[in-house]
């Protein structure tokens, strides 16, 4: 996505970030937190521009506040994927942005359903290890695409950027 924007663009992941969310607190505040942390493991003297880090988890459809994550396995990911079949939930991404020095934070949620999946589908998500990595064990880019849809909310939220942080970087081009 930020690519496509920015061709030039310089991506790399952050590596021994503490991704655990506090334990109590709303979803958005969750998230969000998650984020800053990514924040905080930037260096000041970084060099660029401009810096994005995001992260993205799903919000348990149900226990409030609650989050599923990323599967630590494949059959952590079928049960993911098996509670998630033929239900709404909200996908909540957070989005810090670093202009010339100063943190901006985004934090956005989107709705979206996934029709009810046969074990055949449910079987076939797990076996292409599209779950790898990916808040509630799916990718909407990915073959989910397929099985889910956006009910309310935009399709970057969903995909890792909240759309307002989306439009931001928008307007430098």
């Amino acid at each position: 996505m930020i690519k496509e924007l920015f061709p030039n663009a310089h991506c790399e992941g952050l590596q021994g970030v503490d991704e655990t969310p506090m334990s109590s607190g709303t979803v958005a505040e969750k998230v969000e937190s998650i984020c800053q942390a990514k924040a905080n493991a930037i260096p000041d003297d970084h060099g660029y521009d401009v810096v994005l880090v995001c992260d993205t988890v799903l919000a348990d459809p149900d226990e409030v506040n609650a989050l599923l994550g990323k599967p630590r396995d494949s059959l952590h990911a079928a049960t993911m994927l098996h509670r998630l079949s033929g239900r709404r939930h909200q996908v909540w991404s957070s989005a810090g942005l670093c202009i010339h020095g100063h943190w901006r934070f985004f934090t956005e949620f989107s709705v979206v359903e996934i029709e009810q999946l046969p074990d055949e589908v449910l079987v076939d998500l797990v076996l292409n290890n599209s779950w790898k990595g990916k808040a509630g064990g799916y990718d909407l880019a990915g073959e989910m695409g397929n099985y889910a849809q956006i009910i309310d909310g935009g399709e970057s939220t969903v995909l890792g950027i909240p759309q307002e942080a989306m439009d931001v970087l928008s307007s430098f081009q």
